[in-house]
């Protein structure tokens, strides 16, 4: 079990929202904790906002820009979760996505 953890500006910012909405989502599908932490830092998916944790790992976007579903079950499968609950998550993850595109 490993905890899920953003950094965030505050109030939160687009990407902040959405990567808060990643860790609620990964938090349930895989029943492990997460936290908001707000912080005055900008350091983009680093050690201030907007980042994404997963235990002791700040994720890191393909495209340099933004986590994309992908990029989070790619992390999560060299972790060992499995197959198909890496599926489901990614499904979850996607319509996040989506209605944050959609919402932008």
């Amino acid at each position: 079990m490993s905890p899920v953890k953003v950094i965030s500006q505050q109030p939160p910012g687009g990407r902040c929202t959405l990567y808060a909405r990643y860790a609620a989502a990964i938090a349930a599908e895989l029943g492990w904790p997460h936290s908001v932490v707000h912080d005055e830092c900008r350091d983009a998916h680093g050690n201030g906002f907007p980042s994404l944790w997963i235990g002791d790992a700040a994720l890191q976007p393909a495209d340099g820009v933004i986590l994309a579903p992908e990029d989070i079950c790619g992390f999560l499968t060299s972790q060992g979760v499995p197959a198909d609950r890496i599926a489901a998550l990614l499904l979850r993850l996607q319509s996040i996505l989506d209605d944050f595109l959609e919402n932008a």
